[in-house]
């Protein structure tokens, strides 16, 4: 059971296979959902979505001290190693300003924080960050605020607010006097309702499942596709950016597709950012990456950072 997951940061908590029976002792639904793979081990029936949901319950329980945690039916539920480890690496760039070392009072802005809040729940765990979480959707606000309010001292470290513009991503949501240290997004992937629906085909038959089999992971329209894609997203998001440039040092978002690239950096370029790094992440097979870019030059980060972080 202790084979290692390639790829993963060196203070991800999730690099040995999962402990299942440590997992069922603090979620026992999650027995429901085990089965044996070819070899004769035991694994968990990723094909069901509930199984997926159940895992997910344990891994906060055990790991991160979210004793209470669910979603409705149909919204994202995320794979909790890889969304610790865009944080993990977040610390690291948010350290280099900061003489190395990892601020233990950081303020972050996680856009589209869903119904099932993960980076929130993490980020507050490890690092003690505090997060202010934005959402276009009703239903996901209530869900998030329902696992915020269910676990005792989330409150003091989560507020939500909802985006009322759904063209806008930053206006509306960060306040006139307010400063972020970084700003998190998880864009929505596919480009169209089409292709949003073939990639749960794929993930169904990469899992033996049938095409009319259970419904795929989950994700509300606005999780997995907008108009243009992740691309016409994190475009939105840079081209609002420059407003903000005195209010956040980081500005950071996921980019699932390599090739998008090239023009997210000739975006960048246009509206002058100062710096734009890229940040490779792997969990076994699956490569993903996230882009950060800010307006204040390296002495005026150290300032930031001198100004408002702690060791």
């Amino acid at each position: 059971m202790n084979a290692q997951k390639p790829g993963l940061h060196p203070r991800n908590r999730h690099h040995s296979r999962y402990d299942l029976d440590a997992l069922c002792a603090v979620t026992p639904s999650l027995r429901d959902f085990i089965i044996a793979n070819p070899n004769g081990e035991a694994t968990i029936d990723f094909a069901r979505p509930q199984a997926v949901k159940a895992l997910n319950k344990a891994l906060l329980a055990q790991f991160y001290g979210v004793r209470e945690w669910d979603i409705p039916d149909g919204f994202l539920c995320p794979p909790v190693p890889g969304r610790a480890d865009y944080l993990h690496h977040l610390a690291d760039v948010l350290a280099e300003s900061h003489q190395g070392q990892i601020p233990t009072q950081a303020s972050v802005l996680d856009i589209g924080t869903g119904a099932n809040c993960i980076y929130p729940l993490i980020g507050a765990h490890e690092y003690g960050w505090r997060f202010t979480g934005s959402e276009t959707n009703d239903a996901a606000l209530a869900s998030a605020q329902a696992i915020i309010s269910a676990n005792p001292g989330l409150s003091r470290a989560v507020r939500l607010r909802r985006q009322k513009d759904p063209t806008a991503i930053l206006s509306g949501i960060i306040h006139k006097n307010e400063q972020y240290d970084a700003i998190i997004c998880n864009p929505p992937f596919h480009d169209s309702a089409q292709s949003a629906q073939a990639g749960s085909e794929r993930k169904r038959r990469n899992l033996g499942q049938s095409a009319e089999g259970a419904l795929n992971f989950g994700g509300q329209q606005q999780e997995l596709w907008c108009e243009g894609g992740e691309v016409a997203f994190i475009r939105t998001m840079i081209a609002e950016s420059p407003q903000f440039a005195r209010q956040v040092l980081w500005f950071t978002s996921l980019v699932s597709r390599g090739d998008n690239l090239p023009e997210l950096y000739r975006a960048l370029t246009q509206v002058g950012a100062v710096k734009v790094m890229k940040k490779e992440m792997a969990q076994g097979q699956k490569q993903s990456r996230f882009i950060a870019w800010t307006f204040l030059d390296d002495s005026q980060r150290q300032r930031w950072a001198q100004t408002r972080f702690k060791a």
